[in-house]
């Protein structure tokens, strides 16, 4: 029996034309996710919310980026530098909750303006600087990368670039910051899962299926991803990392105005 064409929330029906876009989208932000550990949500977020309802894509990509962190944090797990995330995690959590509560009546737009100028500035100077000796900043600053992280995270599912900022002054080794930050991804997630489960985001059926359609296309792009990871030098993939701070940047002020 012939399915009948898929809607979203605003009964607008999926057309093919839809679903070829939103395997592009899913292909580039995977692929780069598989490279850096991060950007999946930056990038596909803002761009499948031009032709999809945000309400429908949030969730979607929460199930996706928790899938990502388990299956990059799970190959190189024994990469994982726990310190840093025991350090970040419970102030995190101060952060999502004040992203929820106290932060939620200010404009949205004028938050994600300030925090992508942030980013830009970082960014511009990642790219600028010749990489040279490296030099961890102090621990202080995981409380403010923390709390900004958290926050943003809790207001847009956005978070990622004030820890990336963070860990990337901190561990020097590519793979070792690779899967740092997809055990912070994965157990935000966790948290993240739990949240939208109990305000009922995640109840529907329909998000679950589209994940479970979507697995291998993402699945893929994490593979191909993670060979060119590997043939990254660290002063590449530090200039990698200023390149997608500089495409979040862009990514979280076209979200702000969309």
């Amino acid at each position: 029996m012939a399915r009948k064409p898929a809607r979203s929330f605003d009964d607008r029906i999926v057309t093919p034309a839809d679903i070829l876009y939103a395997v592009a989208i899913l292909l580039l932000a995977y692929f780069v996710r598989g490279i850096s550990g991060f950007g999946s949500g930056l990038i596909a977020v803002p761009l499948l919310a031009l032709r999809f309802p945000l309400p429908d894509v949030v969730p979607f990509m929460l199930i996706m980026d928790f899938s990502a962190s388990a299956l990059v944090g799970g190959v190189s797990f024994k990469r994982v530098e726990w310190s840093e995330i025991r350090r970040l995690m419970p102030v995190s959590l101060i952060g999502v909750i004040l992203g929820t509560s106290l932060l939620v009546s200010l404009p949205p737009n004028i938050l994600l303006t300030v925090l992508s100028v942030f980013i830009l500035a970082f960014a511009i100077r990642s790219l600028l600087i010749h990489p040279g000796r490296f030099r961890p900043v102090s621990t202080w600053w995981a409380y403010p990368a923390a709390l900004t992280g958290g926050a943003v995270g809790g207001l847009f599912g956005t978070g990622g670039p004030p820890y990336v900022i963070y860990l990337s002054h901190r561990i020097q080794d590519k793979s070792t910051l690779r899967a740092t930050l997809s055990g912070l991804f994965f157990l935000e997630g966790l948290i993240r899962i739990a949240t939208f489960l109990a305000v009922g985001l995640l109840h529907g059926g329909e998000v679950w299926i589209n994940g479970l359609m979507a697995a291998p296309i993402v699945f893929a792009a994490l593979y191909a991803g993670s060979h060119v990871h590997a043939r990254l030098s660290n002063a590449q993939m530090t200039r990698l990392i200023g390149l997608l701070l500089l495409g979040s940047a862009g990514s979280l002020m076209l979200k702000a105005w969309i």
